[in-house]
């Protein structure tokens, strides 16, 4: 495979020699697809928690700004937030109520839980663009390109960061969340949500 065909096939110069003996296009597109991929999951950087550190945002001051409560309220602590974006936990207990059905022989968290728990946080992130926050709610309007990559289980601690995908336009934002276990990517997903006043 040449310099130029890597180049147009992967999207990325490679730093390296590429050796194949007699390869044919198949090979050499499957080659590329397998790499792309491996570029992909190692630009996505896991962030770095340390359990020591204050948060940003305690679990009372989460309740302040999220309607959600027990049981579905998927997001114990913000630890960091930026202009545009957004670092926050969930610590896995075996006793959270959808491990009892989920399934009882070998415990796993629901996808569609941790996109739940993305969306959470992806609310907080919104609402931290605004002022006085606690007068506004956020609702999501579309939900695109969710990937489940690894199982999540009794005892892992959920790292998400979500990230603003382009300036909130009239209300509504765009973003790309990404959830974590330890240097893992678990799962991802992009958002649209609309941010409203509430009456």
């Amino acid at each position: 495979m040449s310099r130029l065909a890597t180049n147009y096939w992967i999207g990325k110069p490679i730093k390296g020699r590429v050796i194949g003996t007699r390869p044919g296009h198949k090979i050499n597109n499957k080659l590329a697809r397998a790499i792309r991929k491996q570029i992909k999951l190692n630009e996505v950087q896991p962030p770095i928690y340390d359990p020591n550190i204050e948060p940003v945002f305690d679990v009372n001051k989460i309740k302040t700004l999220l309607p959600h409560r027990y049981p579905f309220l998927m997001v114990e602590k913000i630890i960091e937030v930026g202009q545009k974006h957004i670092i926050g936990v969930k610590n896995l207990s075996v006793n959270e109520l959808f491990f009892q059905g989920h399934f009882p022989d070998e415990p796993v968290m629901p996808g569609v839980l941790q996109v739940e728990a993305m969306a959470q946080i992806g609310g907080l992130l919104v609402l931290a663009q605004v002022e006085d926050p606690e007068r506004y709610s956020t609702y999501f309007l579309k939900i695109d390109n969710v990937k489940f990559r690894h199982k999540v289980v009794p005892g892992d601690t959920l790292i998400f960061r979500l990230q603003l995908v382009s300036e909130i336009r009239r209300g509504i934002a765009n973003m790309k969340g990404y959830a974590f276990v330890g240097e893992k990517l678990v799962s991802e997903a992009e958002f649209m949500a609309q941010i409203i006043k509430n009456k």
